[in-house]
């Protein structure tokens, strides 16, 4: 089954990075970046406000813990939002791309 690997990140450049080691490594068949978002969110007891870029990565459920420690392994946070949103479903055929890609 798919999954989808939702995350944020500080940069387009730190968007990026991750990306491709996810794509390259096989952990996700693609990653979508939105570039920019803005981000409002209580951090160690303080009202922040910040510039982020949003990821979706698609992987399978095999993969998400890989994927979830390459992230974390290259994630310029202390503690980054990483977020696993299973599908309900989707195009068969887009499915199997997903699999056959990471696979």
């Amino acid at each position: 089954m798919v999954s989808i690997v939702y995350l944020t990140t500080d940069s387009i450049e730190s968007a990026k990075s991750i990306a491709r080691s996810l794509v390259k490594e096989k952990l996700a068949a693609c990653v979508h970046i939105l570039p920019k978002i803005e981000s409002i969110y209580r951090w160690q007891g303080k009202i922040e406000e910040a510039n982020e870029c949003v990821l979706l990565a698609k992987t399978t459920d095999r993969n998400v813990e890989k994927t979830i420690q390459k992230i974390r392994s290259l994630h310029p946070y202390e503690v980054p939002e990483i977020l696993v949103l299973p599908p309900v479903g989707g195009l068969k055929e887009y499915l199997d791309y997903v699999d056959e890609e990471t696979a």
